[in-house]
This record gives structure tokens, C-alpha cells and sequence, in this order.
């Protein structure tokens, strides 16, 4: 039988056992399924939060003496209504968010051309009052921004004059890049599938064969250590990219529910983009599946392994805390690390950026060379009696 039909014999033999694992299949599905959704419920709320404008009741103390700024604050909105008899009593209890002070000078110093005077009352540590008062205090500056220019209209001086210098900003953004700020958690889902995807697997056909005291009649079948761990290798890949590929596709199906048009932004994976975060995350699957197998066979029990591979998952995490606080592009030499490389490139493509051909191949390459030493590492484990009978 030649060397390929024993790498195939050994690769159904393990997908199938997969296949029969339930904690296989809990990463492969649950995963994919639950990381994404909430994320995207998380971002639906916050746009939700964002955008409502809820109505806001302000108590105004002698609305009476300033009813063009009454009249201004109900056209933004705001519904006035009669202060309480303590306004400071009243806003630290929570049973309004602020309070507007007319002074008694108001009108006075409105017709001789000075300040004049409000007094808001507020309690900034309140959370859930933040935006309420937000809207009162941009109400009342753009009414008195407006008050000032009619009082330069009205002595023949023109408003811009008090502009010395008008800054008119050309935006080059386009509504994906302003959105890669709500798609940044892509690549830390999409990189950490690759790790988890084929951890279950990889953990159960090294320290799982040994714990259930199958590892020795299995290695004196007619397949050499090599083969058999490129056949183990192949399943955990396997398990590992499908987990890749559904998790890509429920997080570019719950993002389409996420209504940052709203703001202008689009944080949408375009069919194109899709191909391209596959292109980069792929080539991956098969150095995580090689480490986790290399690390596995060290473990005695499934336990055990799977405390050793846990810490596996950080590997994406780091790289992304990194970039995240020095963001990098993605060249030649920085796309030929490891998870560092796909972390860049996959970063770049969520802000709308089209990384070099030469970056793809860079960290496809290297994560090829890498898993392919870490196969052979672990064929050479495979022929140690220390780990052969490490039970």
C-alpha cells in the first residue's frame, strides 16, 4: 500500500472518530455560532443607544425670562417643564437629569449686548444622564453661538470675522474604513477559530489514544510514525479550517444585521474581502494543528492536553493587543511571522486596504515551513518510548 493510501487510511480513521466526539464538535459549532452573534448584538445596541433620541424633559427655573430660549430648546426637542422648588435635591436624587436656572439679569443683559447668564445644573458622574444633558448643553450653545452672530449682523459687522482661520477638511475615508473600528474583533474570531478549531481533535488522537491505552496497538500497525502523524495532522487541519470557514461566515452574516449605516459606516465583508481573509487565515490552519499535536503528545490524559493547549489560544490574542496599540503595515518581513503576519494583513483588509500578493505568500510560506518542522517534531516524539509509554 503505498505511503499516500496510509495518510488517507489514517486521516478517515481520525475524522470519523471526530465526527463521534462531542467536544469536537461543541468547538466546531458553538463557537462559530455564539462568538459572533453576541458581538453583533453587542454592536446593533450600541448603534441602537447611539442613535435613539429619547425625550428629554428639562426643568427650567423663570422660563419666563428668556422665551426665545425656550422657544429654542423646544424646537431641539426638549420638552420644558416647571423647576422644583430645590433643583440641587432634585438632580442628585436622580428625579431629573438637569436643571436650567434663568437669572433674573437675563433679559437685561440681552438687550444691552452682554453675557447672559444660566445656570445648568447637572451631576456629571451619572451615567444614564450623560446624554440627555449632552443634547441640553449643544442646544444651548448653538443658541447662543446664533445670538452672538445676529448681534454682529445687527452693528454691520459680519459673523466670520470672529473666524480667523476656517479649516475646511477634505474626509478620504470611505464608509468601510470608518467602520473597521466596529470590525476589528474579525480578525481575533477568525484567528482564533484556526486555534480552537482543531483543538479537541488534536488532543484526543495524541494524549486521548494514550489515556484509553490505544497508542501502542496503533502504532504497530504497517504505517510509519511519519505517516501516521501526517494523517492526524490532516484531520486536526481539517477540523480546524471548517471551523475557520463557519465562523467567518456567521460573523459576515451577523454583521450584515448591525445598522451602522446609520452612521455612515459600512461594516459589511464584501465577497472579495471574504476570499481574502481566507486566503490569509487558511494557510494557518495547518501550523495550529501541527503545534497543538507536538503539544499534546507531551500530555498523559485529555485533561491534561487540553490545559496545555488552552494557552494556545492566546497566540492570536497577543499579536492583536500589540497592533492594536502600534498598528503596523503589513509588509514582506512583518507578514512572515506567524499569527503577527495574518493579525496585519487581516487587519488591513477590514479597513478596505488590499495587502501585496508577496504578504499573502510570506505568511502562507512561513506557516507551511513552520507546521511542516512541527510535524516532524512530533514524528520524532512518536519514536520515543518515554512518550510511546509515557502512561
Amino acid at each position: 500500500m503505498s505511503r499516500a493510501r496510509l495518510v488517507l487510511v489514517v486521516l478517515k480513521k481520525e475524522l470519523r472518530d471526530g465526527m463521534r466526539d462531542r467536544r469536537a464538535l461543541f468547538s466546531l459549532l458553538v463557537f462559530p455560532l455564539v462568538g459572533p452573534t453576541l458581538v453583533s448584538l453587542m454592536l446593533a445596541t450600541l448603534v441602537e443607544r447611539a442613535t435613539a433620541e429619547p425625550p428629554i424633559r428639562l426643568p427650567v427655573a423663570h422660563a419666563e425670562r428668556a422665551p426665545a430660549l425656550i422657544r429654542h430648546l423646544v424646537n431641539e426637542g426638549i420638552t420644558v417643564v416647571d423647576a422644583p422648588a430645590d433643583p440641587i435635591a432634585e438632580v442628585r436624587s436622580g428625579r431629573a437629569d438637569a436643571v436650567l436656572i434663568v437669572e433674573s439679569n437675563y433679559a437685561e443683559a440681552l438687550r444691552l449686548g452682554r453675557s447672559a447668564d444660566v445656570e445648568l445644573v447637572l451631576d456629571d458622574a451619572r451615567e444614564d444622564a450623560r446624554p440627555a444633558v449632552r443634547r441640553v448643553q449643544r442646544a444651548l450653545q448653538v443658541y447662543g453661538q446664533t445670538v452672538g452672530a445676529l448681534r454682529l449682523m445687527a452693528r454691520g459687522v459680519s459673523p466670520n470675522l470672529a473666524q480667523a482661520v476656517a479649516v475646511h477638511e477634505v474626509d478620504l475615508s470611505t464608509p468601510q474604513s470608518r467602520g473597521a473600528v466596529f470590525l476589528n474583533f474579525v480578525p481575533l474570531f477568525v484567528l482564533m477559530a484556526a486555534f480552537i478549531g482543531g483543538m479537541h481533535l488534536a488532543s484526543d488522537v495524541t494524549a486521548g489514544e494514550r489515556e484509553r491505552g490505544s497508542f501502542e496497538p496503533l502504532l504497530l500497525t504497517p504505517v510509519s510514525r511519519r505517516d501516521l502523524v501526517v494523517g492526524k495532522w490532516f484531520a486536526a487541519t481539517a477540523f480546524a479550517a471548517t471551523t475557520v470557514v463557519v465562523t467567518l461566515a456567521c460573523t459576515a452574516l451577523a454583521l450584515s444585521r448591525v445598522p451602522l449605516h446609520r452612521f455612515g459606516m459600512a461594516a459589511s465583508l464584501s465577497p472579495r474581502d471574504l476570499l481574502l481573509v481566507l486566503a490569509t487565515v487558511l494557510p494557518l490552519t495547518p501550523l495550529a494543528a501541527a503545534v497543538e499535536l507536538l503539544v499534546a503528545s507531551f500530555a498523559r490524559t485529555v485533561k491534561e492536553a487540553q490545559i496545555y493547549l488552552s494557552l494556545l489560544t492566546f497566540a492570536p490574542m497577543l499579536p492583536a493587543l500589540y497592533l492594536s496599540l502600534q498598528p503596523m503595515k503589513p509588509g514582506p518581513a512583518m507578514a512572515a511571522l506567524p499569527v503577527v503576519g495574518q493579525q496585519a494583513i487581516l487587519a488591513a483588509i477590514v479597513r478596505g486596504e488590499a495587502p501585496t500578493p508577496l504578504a499573502f505568500f510570506a505568511a502562507g510560506g512561513s506557516a507551511m515551513v513552520l507546521a511542516c518542522v512541527a510535524v516532524l517534531a512530533t514524528a520524532a516524539l512518536f519514536r520515543s518510548e518515554r512518550i510511546v509509554y509515557g502512561r
